[in-house]
């Protein structure tokens, strides 16, 4: 149960280690880039061969794509209405254009729907195998890094204090644990059917932030090589599931 805990907590922690590296040291726009566009693909790889995967193997096709379209369709909503609120450039290094708390709040709001949907599905990853998913932990950590960072820059330009930005990041990996751990505690005895759909809404959520929010900002800050890491980080993926 605690290990449910702790290993989300890990995976939120990469937010608040980006943050503090980026309070820290002056981190070149294009090194984000290419972190973000590695994050990306360990990111697709883990939602296609640890969430899809398993979720066929073990509900089937169609409440396979019943979770992961939902998945997408309600973090589409989520995410239009957190980005009219200030939060579409949460994962943006320039300045989110004004100093506002609100705007800041927003970010932090953005951030916490792209973490739920990841920590629920570590802790229930728990379940099945008593072993947490070491792709999903590392594509998650991998990908929270540059979030901690970009954000972050974002929001010094805007004058938000180094104070506030912290608090928000260790609330950031306080909610990663529990959801975690609520994932580990509430689906113990779900079906195989509902963990499908579970997976693969988790996985339609993550594709949707990755296509979205990551991407744009990786070739926003890498340029035209961001494809290429995009490609090792997928590589990697499928060579941790060997592993």
């Amino acid at each position: 149960m605690w290990s449910a805990a702790m290993w989300g907590g890990i995976s939120g922690s990469a937010v608040l280690l980006g943050a503090i590296a980026a309070m820290s040291f002056p981190i070149k726009k294009k090194i984000i880039g290419f972190i973000m566009a590695f994050g990306t693909g360990v990111l697709i790889g883990a939602a296609t061969y640890e969430l899809l995967g398993e979720s066929v193997h073990s509900g089937g096709l169609f409440p396979t794509s019943m979770g992961f379209v939902i998945g997408a369709v309600v973090f589409t909503v989520l995410d239009l209405i957190v980005s009219r609120k200030g939060a579409h450039k949460r994962k943006r290094s320039a300045g989110q254009g004004e100093s506002s708390s609100s705007s800041g709040i927003a970010i932090f709001i953005g951030t916490v729907m792209d973490a739920i949907p990841e920590s629920i599905i570590i802790g229930a990853s728990l379940i099945e195998n008593n072993s947490v998913s070491w792709l999903l932990v590392i594509a998650i950590f991998i990908s929270n890094i540059p979030e901690g960072l970009s954000s972050t820059s974002g929001m010094l330009k805007s004058n938000i204090s180094k104070q506030k930005i912290l608090i928000l990041w260790i609330t950031v990996l306080v909610i990663s644990a529990f959801c975690s751990w609520a994932g580990y505690i509430f689906l113990e005895d779900a079906s195989e059917d509902l963990m499908a759909i579970i997976a693969s809404f988790a996985a339609g959520g993550i594709i949707t932030m990755v296509g979205s929010t990551m991407l744009p900002e990786a070739f926003e800050e890498g340029g035209s090589l961001v494809g290429l890491i995009a490609s090792i980080g997928l590589l990697a993926s499928l060579i941790l599931t060997r592993i």
